[in-house]
């Protein structure tokens, strides 16, 4: 199961939870109302046996509530788990999604400028300028946008924007770099005493594989860390990086 599997998994886990608190909602308020119903409209309390019932009518509306809050957690939890694109480099199409990434970003970038150079000329017409822009690829809605002031009475695109996706083109350049390096690396793997370890480059991943659950001391130190242990694959691992494999190595040997 790679990436992208677990996700839509752990989507759909959310997704069932999501329902059966919904249920379990609509039932504690169902039987909320149907104990509240035997009660007369505006009846007095009568007794405590009559206080503690009301409470308990109370109580089962209390929990329909907190379920329904729940709910709907898990539903915000699901769509983000399902909406999460982001591109990590153990991914089995990492390489393939950056570089669509990259044209993407790219694309934006030689249209940012094109459209300021289009719009700020001095030597084209109005008409010109909306034929230009039409051609660029704009609707007329776009054209229209792109001719409106920004809060600094100012039209196209801020030079900052600019600026800011040429720095996430260089940044995604570096991540597919890295990506395309990692796949042609083989994965070493040796021991540090009992424990396995494995330098997973295919999936970004130091991998280690203790003989038996480690001791709390061990565990609290991977964890803080950020190891994690993966039920998956069976070990604690982290991303991959020079420094932690020092790190593993100095908690192993301690």
């Amino acid at each position: 199961m790679n990436r992208k599997e677990r996700q839509e998994a752990r989507a759909d886990r959310y997704r069932e939870l999501a329902i059966k608190s919904s249920v379990e909602s609509d039932v504690a308020c169902r039987q909320s109302s149907e104990m509240a119903s035997i009660i007369p409209m505006g009846q007095p309390i009568h007794g405590l046996a009559d206080r503690k019932y009301r409470e308990k009518i109370g109580a089962k509306m209390d929990k329909s509530i907190e379920l329904s809050r729940k709910a709907e957690y898990f539903k915000q939890k699901a769509a983000a788990a399902e909406s999460n694109d982001a591109v990590y480099l153990g991914d089995d199409d990492a390489v393939e999604r950056l570089e669509s990434k990259l044209a993407d970003l790219e694309k934006k970038q030689e249209t940012m400028k094109e459209t300021n150079k289009i719009i700020r000329s001095k030597k084209l017409s109005d008409i010109e300028k909306h034929d230009r822009l039409i051609e660029l690829g704009y609707s007329e809605n776009g054209v229209r946008e792109a001719f409106t002031p920004n809060s600094m009475g100012e039209i196209g695109f801020p030079s900052c924007s600019i600026t800011n996706n040429g720095a996430n083109i260089r940044r995604v350049k570096c991540q597919l770099e890295k990506a395309m390096q990692m796949k042609v690396t083989e994965d070493k793997e040796y021991k540090i005493g009992n424990v396995r370890v494995v330098e997973n480059y295919q999936e970004n991943r130091l991998q280690l594989f203790f003989p038996g659950k480690p001791d709390e001391n061990v565990r609290t130190q991977l964890k803080h860390n950020g190891f994690r242990w993966s039920r998956f694959n069976g070990c604690w691992q982290s991303y991959l990086k020079r420094w932690q494999i020092d790190r593993a190595k100095e908690i192993i040997g301690g």
